[in-house]
């Protein structure tokens, strides 16, 4: 019994929001803040993983802009509940109940 309890405890779905700024909705449908929940999976979920699953469900135009090399493009600031997350070990950061995490494009046309 106490062996099924902790299977379902990992393989819950995780409630987390997404905004965007700087420019970068405009690849999001325009919009600046989505209230998401991640699907059930086997391993925990990381920033990387939540970039394949933002390129899959979210991402609406030119992928190229927001995506580089399976990360985010240089000039696209991330935070994640208002730390860089270059201090928090970037695409390897274990997503938590409840983060925020912020995309800020730092790239402007002229």
């Amino acid at each position: 019994q106490a062996y099924n309890c902790l299977i379902h405890f990992y393989k819950r779905t995780m409630n987390v929001t997404l905004e965007f700024g700087g420019g970068a909705e405009l690849l999001f449908d325009k919009k600046k803040k989505y209230e998401v929940t991640l699907p059930t999976q086997p391993e925990k979920w990381t920033l990387q993983l939540l970039l394949f699953w933002m390129r899959d469900n979210l991402l609406k135009e030119r992928p190229e802009l927001f995506l580089k090399d399976n990360s985010v493009r240089p000039g696209i600031l991330v935070l994640v509940n208002d730390s860089d997350w270059e201090l928090l070990g970037q695409l390897e950061y274990q997503l938590e109940e409840g983060d925020n995490v912020v995309f800020i494009s730092t790239l402007h046309g002229g």
